[in-house]
């Protein structure tokens, strides 16, 4: 059976310009995590959310955000199809006649896939595209700059994971050690 990461890396490597587009994978943005996030050099922004069952796909729409301030709770698609929401478009990937085209919101975007286990082919199709709900930027939005610096400190966080997982490595607890003056 195809894993997820399996179906995200031929999905991001038959689809995306890699010179001219940012392309993260299980990024939390707002109060969800992006399967895909694409963020173009004009700052144009789309997630991907990848379903491969038909309960978790049902479970997207049961999603919510509760605002602090307000104590309002929000739906995630409702979110998303009046346009407050940080990315541009936003659209699922699934398998192939999975989910009935009319039970997706007009607002996501979809994109179907087929894999040959045979052959280990993974082809995909637009079915729908996605609408645009907003017209800012994702850098109007969000501050370019943590941005860098929260990705930075992902990558770092990552590499010694994968380190660790190497060999033995011996860590200060971070809560130990005193600022430096």
């Amino acid at each position: 059976m195809l894993k997820i990461e399996e179906l995200v890396h031929a999905y991001i490597h038959s689809h995306c310009d890699f010179e001219k587009e940012i392309v993260l994978t299980n990024y939390f943005q707002a109060d969800w995590e992006a399967d895909i996030l694409f963020i173009d050099a004009e700052g144009f922004s789309h997630e991907i959310e990848i379903k491969l069952s038909k309960s978790d796909f049902k479970n997207d729409f049961k999603k919510s955000y509760l605002n602090k301030q307000t104590g309002e709770k929000f739906l995630k698609h409702d979110k998303i199809s009046c346009g407050d929401y940080i990315c541009n478009t936003f659209s699922f990937l699934l398998p192939m006649g999975m989910i009935e085209h009319s039970v997706i919101p007009e607002h996501c975007g979809i994109i179907e896939f087929y894999h040959n286990a045979d052959t280990w082919e993974t082809e995909f199709y637009l079915i729908r595209s996605p609408k645009k709900v907003h017209e800012d930027s994702y850098w109007k939005l969000n501050d370019k700059d943590l941005f860098i610096r929260k990705m930075a400190l992902n990558l770092l966080q990552r590499k010694m994971e994968i380190k660790g997982k190497h060999e033995e490595l011996i860590f200060k607890n971070p809560f130990d050690i005193r600022k430096i003056k």
